[in-house]
């Protein structure tokens, strides 16, 4: 692995915009403290979709996802657009969650790269890596989804599976998809020739790429979530 030298600027743009992210997480975080969710899952969502979304999940968060005093009915008085953003960032959460922990867990025990793929399979170590991502942002995924499909349609724990299953199999796979595809942009047609090599997960560039790959995703995902739940597979939001 080859890692790149970053002049001053990517840095501090780098670092700003992951401080911001920060901040309005712990924002959001504070007020859900005195205005809790009615859905415990969604005190997890807004928080973590803003790591990487900002403002713009922040301000999506106080014009739609606080302080919801009756879901249902506030999800019906809603634009079908802003169901479909609140889904889709519902399924993004794991998938945000499984790369943290799967980055950082490869950046600690590099052994893990191996196991996957790196040297045998793949050249790249981001390549192998994004195996165990998928595979962790997708549990994490159904995770997320049980909790909310089962109360809301009080299924069983085995009917409330594989309900989350079908309602994000195709959703998470999208998100990923636009994800890791933007991230290959930015690391291989990006840093690599400007800077003589990839950011490393251990820097400020590494996370500004990974945020701009989780809009990525949102967008790829963004049009499924739209007919899992015009068709009803997925719950409204």
């Amino acid at each position: 692995m080859i890692y790149g030298t970053f002049p001053p600027w990517p840095n501090t743009l780098s670092a700003t915009w992951i401080i911001l992210g920060a901040i309005c997480a712990v924002a959001i975080v504070v007020d859900e403290v005195r205005h809790p969710q009615t859905m415990w899952i969604m005190k997890v969502v807004w928080p973590l979709t803003a790591l990487f979304g900002t403002v713009v999940w922040f301000a999506a968060y106080y014009a739609w996802g606080r302080n919801t005093v009756d879901a249902s009915l506030k999800a019906d008085g809603q634009p079908f657009a802003a169901m479909v953003m609140k889904g889709t960032s519902h399924c993004g959460a794991g998938c945000i969650l499984g790369d943290i922990i799967v980055e950082w867990s490869a950046f600690a025990f590099p052994a893990l790269a191996v196991w996957f793929g790196w040297h045998t399979v793949f050249n790249e170590k981001t390549f192998a890596i994004w195996i165990p991502d998928f595979i962790v942002a997708f549990l994490l995924g159904i995770v997320f989804q049980y909790f909310t499909i089962k109360p809301m349609r009080g299924l069983s724990i085995g009917a409330g599976l594989v309900a989350a299953v079908k309602a994000d199999i195709a959703s998470i796979t999208a998100w990923q998809l636009g994800m890791y595809g933007l991230m290959a942009i930015i690391q291989f047609l990006w840093f690599k020739p400007a800077y003589g090599g990839i950011a490393k997960v251990a820097s400020p560039e590494f996370w500004f790429a990974m945020q701009l790959a989780m809009l990525a995703g949102f967008a790829t995902s963004y049009p499924v979530n739209w007919w899992l739940i015009r068709s009803g597979v997925k719950e409204k939001m």
